[in-house]
């Protein structure tokens, strides 16, 4: 009997290795090298995505870069040429469908085609519930979400005759757990994530892979550009200490190598962070203890106050909140991937500068 049940085993095993290798095998074109692919990277003046088009440069590959502010965009060129790379720096407004239609049109154009598509333009806003308004989920949701759509639809079409591409978007954990006091950014995480797990299955007969980076919390620096609503300085300091120390967020170096890597090998899913592995897992097993938690932490967040719908350029809050070891993390990274547009510290002329650049995109 005992002999059996081992034969069974062995069987098993070497028919489970053998699938393993035949899958691997078929997906074998895809883990080509990415010498000389054009990449383009969304949301890439600074933060994650100028760490991913400095990581692409490495590979060898000719980047195409688009943000909404020309002066950050500029410097991220000139940070990008200065490491040897090829760049075509556009200004873009993700949430602009015609914008986005005819970048993918330049890009094309000026390199030929798109083998890399990397949508990773976002904003996020902080606060309660209580202070925000129908227009902090639209806005949202036109970034995070249909920015993300509108450069797929349009660079499809030549992916799709050539039988080749990746298309790699960048979710978050926040898409997978709703975290307090970022309602807006969760929902329209949630929108993004399950937009590119189903482009996966539908893709994948054309030969185009795609892959959903989920990334948690990074030392990028990215507070500094966030939006705060409701007892500004107070949401400013918690969501900042997440994002600002080793022990609770990700090199964001790392991150953008890890993505870069997933990208090559044409990966489903990646979820970047022990912490968010962690939080991912723990919400799966316990969905609704999870959510009782969350509920826990929220009590202990900070109340609306006086409901102040009025949102704050993390920026400004930067110059305002008192020297510490935290705004020194913090604007080390920022320094490091631009965050402060190509100043070495927070501006509180350049935050009302972006802040109401920001606005006018908005309306």
């Amino acid at each position: 009997m005992a002999l059996r049940n081992d034969s069974l085993v062995l069987r098993l095993l070497a028919g489970g290795t053998a699938t393993y290798v035949g899958w691997q095998l078929l997906k074998s074109p895809l883990r080509a090298d990415l010498i000389g692919q054009v990449v383009l990277v969304t949301g890439s003046s600074r933060g994650l995505g100028l760490l991913m088009a400095r990581e692409f440069a490495r590979e060898g590959c000719r980047l195409a870069i688009c943000a909404r502010d020309e002066k950050e965009l500029e410097v991220a060129r000139r940070d990008l040429e200065g490491r040897g790379a090829e760049v075509l720096a556009i200004p873009c407004d993700v949430a602009d469908r015609g914008q986005v239609e005819q970048i993918i049109e330049q890009v094309t154009a000026h390199y030929g085609r798109i083998d890399v598509l990397v949508n990773n333009a976002g904003i996020i806003q902080v606060g309660p519930l209580e202070t925000m308004t129908h227009e902090d989920f639209e806005n949202a949701m036109a970034v995070n979400f249909w920015g993300s759509v509108y450069a797929t639809l349009a660079v499809l079409p030549q992916m799709r005759e050539r039988r080749s591409g990746r298309i790699v978007n960048i979710t978050s954990i926040g898409g997978k757990v709703a975290i307090p006091h970022l309602l807006p950014y969760a929902c329209a995480k949630f929108a993004a994530l399950g937009f590119s797990e189903g482009l996966r299955s539908e893709l994948a007969k054309d030969g185009i892979s795609v892959t959903t980076i989920v990334p948690g919390l990074m030392r990028v620096g990215s507070p500094v550009n966030a939006f705060f609503k409701g007892r500004h300085e107070l949401e400013w300091t918690w969501f900042s200490l997440g994002s600002a120390t080793p022990a609770t967020a990700m090199s964001a170096e790392r991150a953008a190598r890890r993505i870069v890597q997933a990208t090559r090998r044409g990966e489903a899913e990646v979820t970047l962070s022990w912490q968010a592995k962690l939080l991912r897992l723990t919400h799966d097993l316990f969905p609704g203890a999870t959510a009782d938690i969350l509920g826990l932490v929220n009590r202990v967040l900070p109340d609306a106050g006086p409901e102040d719908t009025e949102q704050v350029r993390g920026m400004k809050l930067a110059t305002a909140v008192s020297p510490s070891p935290l705004t020194t993390l913090m604007n080390r990274a920022a320094q490091d991937t631009n965050q402060f547009g190509g100043r070495t510290e927070p501006s509180p002329e350049h935050a009302n500068q972006i802040g109401l650049e920001s606005r006018s995109i908005a309306e």
